[in-house]
């Protein structure tokens, strides 16, 4: 699907998804117009599926991450689902299958907050909640080869 020159951008770009097309010709010994027919080509096929920025939460007043287990009550998947898509603090959800349905990240200022959100949740669902003391594997590509 990709080859070793697509892979090598894909990692320049994951480093530093503001790298210009000149800087991407230089790390791949491609030109820059190549470059811009690789990323094309990347992007149509889905591979590359989007450029990013990394925003630090902290810088917001979010001192506090936690992964929250979530198990919907009987008759209320719908509902919980609903719920975690308006809380704006869970910033990413998984539905997953095993003994929860849910498994999500909420950024928090206080847990006085974590307390007042989970609280919501209460009445339609179980929580299983694991404060996030530090990441030592930040979000990666799995292997390409």
């Amino acid at each position: 699907m990709t080859d070793a020159i697509d892979q090598l951008l894909i990692n320049a770009l994951m480093e530093d998804s503001r790298r210009s097309l000149k800087a991407l010709a230089q790390i791949s010994g491609l030109s820059a117009p190549s470059v811009s027919e690789r990323l094309r080509r990347l992007e149509e096929r889905g591979v590359l599926r989007g450029y990013t920025v990394d925003v630090d939460p902290r810088a917001f007043g979010y001192q506090l991450q936690a992964i929250v287990r979530i198990r919907p009550l009987p008759g209320q998947l719908q509902e919980v689902e609903r719920q975690i898509i308006a809380i704006p603090e869970f910033t990413e959800c998984d539905k997953v299958v095993g003994d929860d349905c849910f498994i999500a990240r909420l950024h928090v200022r206080s847990m006085e907050q974590l307390d007042t959100l989970l609280d919501r949740l209460y009445t339609v669902a179980e929580t299983n909640t694991a404060i996030i003391k530090k990441s030592p594997v930040k979000r990666r590509l799995p292997p390409m080869d």
